[in-house]
């Protein structure tokens, strides 16, 4: 995919963050059926962060798994990083709320060009922001370079239920229902229309493992969450990467 066919997807995956930020939190409840807050639990488990660890969190918006992170660390540094600034507001607003404004910085920046050296964090992660990305493979690479040899990359994000009924319900809901609600809570029918159109062209759970070990990540490990409407993906870069 050349930049000119990544520009109008930037551009309209902008445009769609920075006029949803007010909402953003309440939406999440509403797509994941209230079961976000638990997929990141379940996430902080796997991760099983250690006081001082550092991570660097992609599209982060309003910084609720930068503040998870921070806890668990309690005094690593943890970046987090999105294009949209309306969400970064949002989430500084919590950050200052927790007083987490020393540990935790925000930069606003693009997934696919990280402005960080090389083998500068323990963990990379991204949650709900791979599908929105023009570039899935490149943003990984770039994650892969700044994380440590040995250090984790991981990504929660939608994914697609593969068991019936659920699977019928679940479309049924995601690109139907969903965009009323959105119209309805967040007066941004357009905007949540689109979000099913970017999970069509999202790859499922084993596609997306199989990408993770194309770009060298290894010991890659995938997890479904709520009957597939969800995913975990968690890999290593390799020691002698350096």
């Amino acid at each position: 995919m050349g930049a000119s066919d990544t520009k109008p997807k930037e551009q309209f995956v902008h445009g769609v963050f920075e006029s949803i930020a007010s909402k953003y939190d309440l939406m999440n409840d509403l797509l994941s059926f209230r079961r976000h807050k638990a997929w990141r639990k379940f996430t902080m488990k796997k991760m099983n962060m250690h006081r001082g660890d550092t991570a660097l969190d992609l599209c982060c918006g309003t910084c609720d798994w930068t503040l998870a992170m921070a806890h668990a660390s309690e005094t690593g540094h943890i970046i987090g990083l999105d294009f949209s600034q309306n969400m970064l507001n949002v989430g500084e607003r919590k950050i200052k709320a927790e007083g987490r404004e020393k540990q935790i910085k925000l930069v606003q920046g693009n997934a696919m060009d990280l402005p960080f050296a090389d083998n500068s964090f323990d963990y990379a992660t991204i949650g709900f922001g791979l599908r929105n990305v023009p570039d899935l493979r490149r943003v990984l690479q770039e994650m892969q370079r700044v994380v440590k040899p040995g250090g984790q990359i991981l990504c929660l994000d939608l994914s697609k239920p593969t068991w019936q009924p659920f699977k019928g319900i679940y479309y049924t809901y995601f690109q139907h229902i969903l965009p009323m609600l959105g119209k309805l809570f967040a007066k941004h029918y357009e905007q949540y229309k689109w979000l099913p159109d970017s999970l069509a062209l999202f790859p499922g759970r084993d596609e997306l493992a199989d990408i993770f070990r194309e770009t060298g990540l290894k010991d890659v490990q995938a997890y479904s969450l709520t009957g597939g409407i969800a995913a975990l993906h968690i890999g290593i870069k390799e020691s002698q990467h350096v």
